[in-house]
C-alpha cells in the first residue's frame, strides 16, 4: 500500500494554469502506475492522465488532450499534472492514483487503481 498526497489546487481563472503534485510514500515508487482522475460535483469520478512506471509513455482522456501534461520524478517518489488553458469545465476534486499490480498497460477505469489520495480542488472561474 502506497500512500498518496497531493497539493497545488486552486482557485484560477478560465485560461489560466496549475500545477498539482502528488507525493507517494512508496519505495520502489516505479513499482506503481500513476494516474490522476477527478470528480466534479453531481458527477463520477473519471480519469484524466496516467504514466507509466519509467515515464516513458503517458495517456490522456479526451476533454484534457493538447492542454494537460503528466509527469514523474521517481527519484523524488512524486507525480505532476501541469494544467494549462483550464476551462471552467475543469472544476472538479483532482485524485492522484496508483495501480500497484504491475500491469503492461496504463488503466483507465477506477477500479484498476487500489490507492487513492485525499484530493485537492480545482476551481476555474469564467
Amino acid at each position: 500500500q502506497v500512500q498518496l498526497v497531493e497539493s497545488g489546487g486552486g482557485l484560477v481563472q478560465a485560461g489560466g494554469s496549475l500545477r498539482l503534485s502528488c507525493a507517494a510514500s512508496a519505495r520502489p515508487f516505479t513499482a506503481y502506475i500513476m494516474a490522476w482522475f477527478r470528480q466534479a460535483p453531481g458527477k463520477e469520478r473519471e480519469f484524466v492522465a496516467g504514466i507509466s512506471r519509467n515515464g516513458g509513455s503517458t495517456v490522456y482522456s479526451d476533454p484534457v488532450k493538447g492542454r494537460f501534461t503528466i509527469s514523474r520524478d521517481n527519484a523524488k517518489n512524486t507525480g505532476n499534472l501541469q494544467m494549462n488553458s483550464l476551462k471552467p469545465e475543469d472544476t472538479a476534486v483532482y485524485y492522484c492514483a496508483a495501480d500497484s499490480r504491475l500491469r503492461a498497460v496504463i488503466q483507465t477505469s477506477i477500479q484498476a487503481y487500489d490507492d487513492w489520495g485525499q484530493g485537492t480542488q480545482v476551481t476555474v472561474s469564467s
